[in-house]
């Protein structure tokens, strides 16, 4: 079997940090860029220096990770044979919280169920491990309020991050 001890084995360690500066007002992050791996790591790491100093390096590795998983599936899904369109990212902190809120004009979510679904299965053989559904399963149990709607021609991603503070 594959399975790990427990599910804790799959979350990252969540060190407390000061969210001292993430309170007060509101503190945005905006960036408009095409759906291509270069441009995603650019936004990427744009987004996490706007915030990472003003959290714990766990907390910062944790809202890397997500926005990586699914910036990476917009690339990869959403544009599928399409060509790289535009991505909106919008971070923003108030009230100890980052509001995060991702657009695409790609092909919509063909499966809004995967967001609801847990992780696959691990009590199987390695062989028999699924390929798929890590990724979104991985994504909700890291974030609070995942959301997703389709707005015209519009893919419309949401949900909230909170930094561990002491």
């Amino acid at each position: 079997m594959c399975a790990p001890p427990d599910d804790a084995a799959l979350m990252p360690a969540m060190a407390p940090a000061d969210c001292s500066a993430l309170r007060g007002g509101d503190d945005c992050f905006r960036r408009n860029f095409r759906a291509e791996p270069l441009a995603v790591r650019d936004a990427l790491r744009a987004a996490v220096a706007r915030f990472a100093r003003r959290m714990g390096p766990d907390d910062a590795g944790t809202l890397e990770l997500t926005l990586a998983e699914v910036l990476n599936n917009v690339v990869e899904h959403a544009y599928a044979g399409l060509g790289a369109g535009p991505i909106d990212l919008t971070l923003c902190h108030a009230g100890g919280r980052l509001h995060c809120r991702i657009e695409d004009h790609g092909h919509p979510m063909p499966r809004l169920a995967a967001m609801g679904r847990a992780m696959p299965a691990t009590d199987v053989a390695c062989t028999d491990l699924a390929e798929g559904g890590w990724g979104w399963a991985l994504v909700r149990s890291l974030t609070e309020g995942l959301a997703y709607r389709r707005e015209g021609d519009r893919n419309l991603l949401t949900f909230e991050f909170r930094p561990a503070c002491r």
